[in-house]
């Protein structure tokens, strides 16, 4: 999620264009690790480094993602900004879902469990109320973006 205002995207790009995706995340990951986790592109938002394995690769992977609290849970949305598809993470952790991520200066290894139909939707609805911009995501596309709750193993 990059916050309008502080750091412009080029949305048509953002969703067909994967070296624009990458340099983007290259940026982002760069920022985050300058300054102890901190990008200013995500307007204040709390974000962590996801570490996938890809899922038809095998290949090491690397997401920066925007995350909520949520009743004490971690939890991270697949929106894509609102794209027709799912972002490449959200089958790496379906296909794999023990991953490591960075929050911070702390790293450490968590089990991705997806939440699926009520759960979701109730998790959904609290994230938007914290990011407002994800229920723009969600308006955006006719499917429904996938909420992941990361576990610390």
């Amino acid at each position: 999620m990059l916050s309008r205002g502080v750091t412009e995207y080029d949305q048509d790009r953002f969703v067909s264009d994967a070296g624009y995706v990458n340099e983007l995340n290259q940026n982002i990951i760069a920022e985050f690790r300058a300054n102890a986790g901190v990008v200013a592109a995500y307007g204040g938002s709390a974000v962590l480094l996801l570490h996938t394995t890809g899922a038809k690769s095998g290949q090491p992977r690397l997401s920066p993602l925007a995350y909520s609290l949520v009743g004490g849970r971690m939890l991270v949305t697949g929106s894509y900004a609102g794209a027709p598809r799912d972002p490449a993470w959200v089958h790496n952790l379906r296909a794999i879902p023990r991953a490591r991520i960075e929050v911070g200066t702390e790293a450490y290894d968590i089990d991705a469990r997806e939440l699926l139909g009520e759960e979701r939707d109730t998790a959904f609805r609290e994230i938007t109320d914290q990011a407002p911009v994800f229920a723009d995501y969600q308006a955006r596309t006719a499917r429904t973006i996938p909420v992941f709750e990361l576990h610390r193993v």
